[in-house]
């Protein structure tokens, strides 16, 4: 166990770490992305290339120590750990017990999807880590659904995986909103790299109403889907659902 002093010093470098994500504050920064988050009141206002260049360098050094006394105060200092996560270099089994810690603070989108974004070590564990995102599909907390679906998006978007994808989806029961718009996300998404099994699951799924037509739309928003598929999938909106 660590001795007082060190834990003392362990809160200094805590505290200094906050010293400096403070002292690169842009208020009109902190004004733009509180207006893309709405309800998250603890933004500074550091950019998130300035946030990674911090990360890198704090994985140099005692990165496990860090995460263990690293403050939640902020919205950049919670976006600050994942990212650090995302960086360390070791096997996923040492990795996954801090992302399973992460996940529960994660209380915003952009948290979750950067973090999500960053978890590139699932591309060296794919199978290992879809295991451990299983669980995630019928969790109550609604960031912690969504960090499963961002997920997939992420990682999982190639043909084998288009089946039990979608019946992931079909089992969401969640209501929460941000889950339902990655779902709706992700389909789209799926949708322009297979449109023809995505369409023939859109033609027949358990999708909740608002789900689904999120997911049209989506579609017929995207550049990359020409004007006959989008009119395939408008068509779609007509349909009697079950």
């Amino acid at each position: 166990m660590p001795n007082k002093r060190q834990h003392r010093e362990d809160n200094e470098q805590n505290k200094k770490n906050r010293e400096k994500i403070e002292a690169l504050t842009e208020p009109e920064y902190q004004v733009f992305t509180s207006r893309l988050l709405p309800g998250v009141s603890n933004i500074i206002g550091v950019r998130l290339p300035i946030l990674r260049k911090m990360a890198k360098e704090i994985v140099k050094g005692d990165w496990r120590t860090y995460l263990e006394y690293a403050s939640d105060e902020s919205f950049e200092e919670i976006m600050l750990q994942g990212m650090v996560i995302g960086y360390v270099k070791q096997s996923l089994c040492e990795v996954i017990p801090y992302i399973a810690k992460f996940v529960e603070k994660i209380d915003n989108w952009s948290v979750c999807d950067s973090f999500c974004c960053g978890l590139k070590i699932t591309k060296d564990y794919r199978e290992d880590m879809w295991d451990f995102l299983e669980p995630y599909f019928h969790k109550q907390g609604e960031f912690e659904v969504r960090f499963g679906v961002v997920m997939l998006l992420n990682y999982y978007l190639e043909e084998e995986y288009i089946e039990p994808v979608c019946k992931i989806f079909d089992e969401i029961e969640h209501d929460g909103y941000y889950v339902k718009m990655a779902v709706a996300w992700t389909i789209s998404i799926y949708y322009v790299h297979f449109p023809e099994a995505i369409e023939e699951y859109l033609r027949n799924n358990k999708l909740d109403e608002f789900t689904y037509k999120k997911a049209l739309q989506k579609i017929c928003e995207s550049r990359a889907v020409d004007y006959k598929k989008k009119e395939q999938i408008r068509e779609l909106k007509s349909i009697i659902r079950n």
